[in-house]
Formats: C-alpha cells, structure tokens, sequence
C-alpha cells in the first residue's frame, strides 16, 4: 500500500512539473495579452512598440488592415481611442515560439472624439523574438 501511494506521488509530481512547464508560456502569452490591453487603454506609445513586432499585420473586424506604425499611430494620435477594454473566454494555445490567442473583447471607444461601443472576437498571434512575446498578427471579427 506504501509503494502504491509513492509510486501515485511521484506520478502527480511529474504530471505537476509538466503541467508547470507548459503553462509557464501560456502564462507569459496572457501577461503579454494584458499588457497590451493596457497599452492600448494608456495609448502608451512605447509600450505598444516594444509588444508588436516589426512586421505585425494588425486587422479589424471591417477588414482595414494595419502595419505596426500605422497600428501605434492610430492608437496614440486617439483616432481610435479605447476608454477601457475587457477580455474574457480568452484561450492561449503555445506551440515552440508561436501563440494563439483567442478571446472576446468589449469595450468603450471615443474614436475621434465619438463616444462608441465595441464587441468583438479576436485572434492574436504571438512570437517569441528573442525571448520576449510579440504581437505578430491580429484579427478582430464581428460577433
């Protein structure tokens, strides 16, 4: 009865210790995730040209589609202004250096000094560059 109750011990810790692995990434994918809805709300313009990568393709759900200059700009400058964003359902799914996200987002806008509402669905797509997570792709859809 001992061995068995070791051998199930030592069973859970190996499964923890994997379980851990895989979802330190996903953790790190979900903190890069919040920081980027924080930057956005924040139009903090350094913060969300350290989180997208160089070559990101940012579309929305009316299927303009972004670079990453075009992207931060139309942020910062308050042509799209988001008052506050909320996420839910989100899913982070990590395969080596790529990450797909998916979630709903909702939120205030005040586009142009237009007050608005948004719900959306979204997929982003993250890389791994040089040790940190960056937005490399992102398309929003209608709900």
């Amino acid at each position: 009865m001992l061995k068995k109750l070791f051998c199930l011990l030592l069973v859970c810790l190996a499964f923890s210790v994997v379980t851990e692995a895989q979802s330190k990434e996903e953790k790190d994918v979900a903190a890069a995730v919040e920081a980027l809805r924080k930057a956005m709300v924040d139009a903090d313009k350094k913060k969300l040209e350290a989180l997208t990568a160089s070559d990101l393709s940012y579309g929305h759900s009316s299927g303009k589609l972004e670079d990453k200059a075009t992207f931060v700009e139309t942020i910062v400058s308050g042509k799209s202004d988001f008052v506050s964003i909320d996420l839910k359902d989100q899913t982070v799914k990590v395969s080596g250096n790529t990450a797909l996200v998916r979630h709903q987002l909702s939120g205030e806008t005040n586009d142009g000094g237009t007050p608005g509402t948004v719900k959306l669905g979204v997929l982003l797509v993250w890389q791994k560059q040089q040790g940190q997570w960056k937005l490399l792709a992102r398309q929003a859809y209608k709900l």
